[in-house]
């Protein structure tokens, strides 16, 4: 995980800034005077911020697009420090970190649909197959009884998907309802619903 926060300025007072965003977001805090300084520090580590002083940036076009290069998966925020205080500091970052924790969990609740998704799509084939498989009419006994623990397992598991709730399918998921007498555990039929 990354921490800590990298602020690129030369002005003055920028430590008792970086005092200040340590003590509001609990983070270490590494000032830069320079772009040098900046990307010397950006290989040595990884930050979650990299505050960019646009006096740095204005003074250099491309040194800033060096900076964001090496910057990797940081938040790049530029401020103004001349006219803005540690107070508009202290906002934006938070507002950044609050954008960025947001971000992180709608993908991983799209990673998390996807998963379901696939998952639910190989159970059902899986199931298909099996049931398939149990109804020709010359199984030999001792396969039979590896299909049906192979149907148990994939009944399973489909049932724990199916109390992921309805996220895990998505909506342009159809359930499709299997016939009762294919899927038959032990001997006995059992209902199931297969998703595709």
């Amino acid at each position: 995980m990354r921490t800590g926060i990298l602020m690129v300025t030369a002005i003055t007072g920028a430590e008792n800034c970086a005092a200040v965003l340590s003590k509001q977001f609990g983070m270490p805090v590494e000032t830069a005077a320079s772009r040098r300084e900046a990307l010397t520090a950006l290989r040595r580590q990884e930050f979650a911020i990299v505050v960019i002083d646009e006096a740095l940036v204005d003074s250099r076009a491309d040194g800033s697009d060096l900076l964001l290069k090496h910057a990797g998966l940081a938040i790049p925020l530029e401020m103004n420090f001349a006219i803005s205080g540690c107070g508009r500091l202290v906002r934006e970052v938070r507002a950044a970190l609050s954008r960025r924790e947001r971000e992180h969990e709608v993908a991983l609740s799209a990673a998390f649909i996807s998963l379901g998704s696939e998952l639910r799509e190989s159970v059902a084939g899986l199931l298909l197959q099996v049931q398939l498989a149990l109804a020709e009419p010359r199984v030999d006994p001792e396969l039979s009884g590896r299909l049906r623990l192979i149907l148990d397992l994939a009944v399973t598991l489909r049932q724990k998907l199916d109390r992921q709730g309805p996220q895990m399918a998505g909506p342009d998921k159809p359930v499709i309802p299997v016939p009762a007498q294919m899927v038959r555990t032990q001997g006995k039929p059992q209902a199931a619903v297969l998703s595709v």
